[in-house]
């Protein structure tokens, strides 16, 4: 990975978890806890691929793993996020670009249950057994129920953040707008594309009709 991407991920992980830790955790809101740290690695890996998804989500894990107040096996979580952060990658289109805002909505649909169940999965293998008393159907439907509320306010940000800091800038084409424009145009109706493109045209023909009126003067 980049160092700049190395360095914009640990401070938004950090971010993440210390707002994770200090203020959701303390709602005590039924079932899960809002997952800010998974949402802010997806949110990378839909930006930067499968591999550096991958490592994104290992390092998040293991930092989540480390700080406390931690009470599960350090590893645990970080296996969990290095595997969805991998398949958050793949849904990453070729050209980086969506649409709408029901590819990222449905990634993170998946990351959420996907993440309940390997999380509970390993903590049954290492004989932790706290997700069968609290309901693992109950988990996975306020898991997804928070992370899908939260998902609107941030992951296209970090999105955006993201690929102004990798200077990856997206080619203007017809038809598409970037993935983290696109999330926010699907959301409130507005098309930014079209927009800056209608924009131009009016200036243009601003800029026309002057220099016309100009050249009329002068011949009179």
């Amino acid at each position: 990975m980049k160092f700049n991407r190395i360095l914009l991920s640990t401070a938004l992980v950090v971010v993440a978890l210390v707002i994770q830790v200090s203020v959701l955790a303390r709602l005590q809101l039924p079932g899960a806890v809002p997952d800010l740290v998974l949402l802010t690695v997806v949110a990378l890996a839909l930006v930067y691929g499968p591999v550096s998804g991958c490592l994104v989500g290992f390092g998040a894990g293991l930092i989540a793993d480390l700080a406390p107040p931690a009470d599960h096996a350090a590893g645990r979580y970080a296996l969990v996020l290095c595997l969805i952060g991998y398949l958050a990658g793949l849904a990453r289109p070729e050209n980086g670009r969506l649409k709408s805002a029901s590819g990222p909505m449905a990634v993170v649909v998946a990351a959420a249950i996907g993440t309940t169940l390997l999380y509970a999965g390993v903590g049954a293998l290492v004989g932790d057994t706290a997700a069968r008393h609290v309901g693992l159907g109950s988990l996975l439907f306020t898991a997804v129920v928070y992370d899908l509320l939260l998902a609107p306010f941030t992951v296209p940000l970090i999105m955006a953040l993201a690929r102004r800091v990798d200077n990856d800038p997206l080619a203007e084409t017809t038809g598409g707008t970037d993935v983290a424009s696109g999330w926010l145009a699907s959301g409130t109706g507005l098309r930014i594309g079209s927009q800056r493109g209608g924009l131009l045209v009016k200036a243009a023909r601003t800029r026309a009709s002057r220099a016309g009126r100009i050249k009329g003067v002068k011949r009179l």
